[in-house]
C-alpha cells in the first residue's frame, strides 16, 4: 500500500495512488477512474510547477484553464479565469480560439462547458473522480420515476415545471429542457422560480432541498405549501398524496455536504465573540442558518459583498473554506473567518491536484487528450435548451 494523504486544512502536498501498479494488476476490481501515472503522483511540487508552466507556454492561446472558486490555491494560481460553475462555462464559450478547455472543477461543470462550447473545443476534467455529492443525489432514473408518480397523483391538474440547479448532471438539464423546464444558479434562483410559476402551477426543484426552500420562502411560498420528495421512500408519509396535492413547490431531498456543516450555534458563538460581526452565508445552508445570518447569497454574491466592504469590516462566512481563506488573504484590511474553522475543503473539488493538471497538459503538448468530458448530441441539445431559457431571463 502507498501512503495516504490527509485533509489537514488543505496542506496535502502529493497525490498518491492507493495501490502500486503491480498490486493493482492482480485484482480485477481494482481499476479506478482517477488512475494517474506513478511518476506524476510522486513528483515534488516544484517540478510540477515547472512542468505546468512549460506546457501552458507551449500551448499558448490554444489552451484555457478554468478554476472554480472552491479550488485550492495551488490550482487557482494557474487559472486563466476563476468563478462559479456557470460563469466559467460562459467564459469558456467566449474563447473560441481555445482548442482545449481544462476545467478545474467537478464533473457537472465540465459537462456544462461542453454543452456551451464550440464543436471544435475539447473539455478536459483533470481528474474524472472529481464529482459533486449533491449532484449525485439525483439521477435521471429517479427523476423520471418522480415525474411519472407526480403526474399520476395529480393528473391533469399537475402543471409541474421542472427546475434543476446548475449542480446537476447534463441528462437532468436535458430532462428539464424536454419537459418545459429550466436550469437555475444560486444567484438567479428567485427569477427562475418566478419564470416557472408564470408557466405552471407547481415547481419540482432538484437536487438541493435547501436552496429550493430558501428561494421559495423568499418568493413568498409558505412552508405548508412545500413538499419534500425523498427518492428512497417518496410515499412514506400516511398523507403523502395530500401533501403533494396542496404543494406549490416539491423539493428534492438533496444537499451540499459542505454547507450542511454550518449551524445556528456557530453563528451565536461568532456574534458573542465578535460583537458587530456580519454573518454571510450561502443559500445551500439550512433555512435556520440563512434566517440567522445578516446576508445570504451565491458564491459571487459573497465575494462581491467582501470586495465592496470598507476597511475594518468583519465577516463570519458560511461557505467552502478555500474561498474564505482566499478572501481573507486578498482583503487583509478586513477581518474574515469561516463559521466552521475546522471544516475541510469540498472533498470532491479537492481531487483536482497539480499532479493531474501537469499530466493532462503535458499530454496535450504531445497531441493526446486525456480525461475528455463529452456530452452526447441529444443530451447536449436539450440541456442547451434549458440553459438558454435561463440565459434569456
Amino acid at each position: 500500500m502507498a501512503l495516504q494523504s490527509t485533509c489537514a486544512a488543505s496542506k496535502e502536498e502529493r497525490v498518491l495512488p492507493l495501490l502500486f501498479p503491480e498490486t493493482r494488476a492482480r485484482h480485477n476490481q481494482s481499476k479506478r477512474i482517477d488512475t494517474i501515472p506513478q511518476y506524476y503522483a510522486e513528483m515534488p511540487g516544484e517540478e510540477l510547477d515547472q512542468r505546468i508552466a512549460a506546457a501552458r507556454a507551449t500551448l499558448g492561446e490554444r489552451l484555457v484553464i478554468l478554476g472554480h472558486h472552491y479550488q485550492r490555491d495551488e490550482i487557482i494560481k494557474y487559472a486563466d479565469f476563476r468563478g462559479d460553475s456557470f460563469k466559467l462555462a460562459q467564459l469558456a464559450a467566449a474563447r473560441p480560439q481555445a482548442d482545449y478547455i481544462v476545467f478545474c472543477g467537478v464533473h457537472f461543470m465540465a459537462e456544462s462547458a461542453d454543452i456551451l462550447s464550440a464543436p471544435h473545443q475539447k473539455v478536459i476534467l483533470p481528474n474524472p473522480a472529481a464529482g459533486c455529492s449533491m449532484a449525485d443525489m439525483a439521477n435521471i432514473a429517479e427523476v423520471e420515476e418522480c415525474w411519472d408518480m407526480l403526474n399520476d397523483i395529480l393528473g391533469d391538474d399537475a402543471g409541474i415545471i421542472p427546475v434543476t440547479y446548475m449542480n446537476s448532471a447534463a441528462n437532468l438539464k436535458a430532462f428539464c429542457g424536454r419537459n418545459g423546464g429550466i436550469v437555475c444558479t444560486s444567484s438567479n434562483a428567485p427569477a427562475v422560480i418566478d419564470w416557472a410559476f408564470r408557466r405552471g402551477r407547481r415547481v419540482l426543484f432538484f437536487p438541493d432541498e435547501h436552496l429550493g426552500r430558501n428561494t421559495a420562502l423568499k418568493y413568498g411560498i409558505p412552508e405548508e405549501q412545500m413538499a419534500v420528495w425523498n427518492p428512497k421512500d417518496p410515499m412514506a408519509a400516511d398523507n403523502a398524496d395530500e401533501e403533494i396535492e396542496r404543494s406549490r413547490i416539491i423539493l428534492w431531498k438533496g444537499y451540499c455536504t459542505t454547507h450542511m456543516r454550518f449551524n445556528v450555534q456557530q453563528i451565536t458563538k461568532a456574534r458573542a465573540e465578535y460583537p458587530g460581526i456580519k454573518i454571510l452565508v450561502h443559500p445551500e445552508c439550512r433555512r435556520e442558518v440563512v434566517e440567522a445570518a445578516d446576508l445570504y447569497g451565491s458564491t459571487e454574491y459573497i465575494i462581491k459583498q467582501v470586495e465592496q466592504a470598507p476597511p475594518g469590516s468583519q465577516w463570519a462566512i458560511g461557505t467552502e473554506i478555500n474561498l474564505v481563506h482566499r478572501l481573507a488573504k486578498e482583503h487583509p484590511d478586513q477581518f474574515i473567518f469561516c463559521l466552521d474553522p475546522v471544516v475541510c475543503p469540498c472533498s470532491t473539488m479537492y481531487r483536482i491536484h497539480p499532479a493531474y493538471l501537469a499530466w493532462v497538459l503535458e499530454a496535450l503538448v504531445e497531441g493526446q487528450v486525456i480525461n475528455q468530458v463529452i456530452v452526447d448530441e441529444e443530451t447536449a441539445h436539450w440541456g442547451r435548451v434549458a440553459l438558454e431559457r435561463m440565459l434569456a431571463l
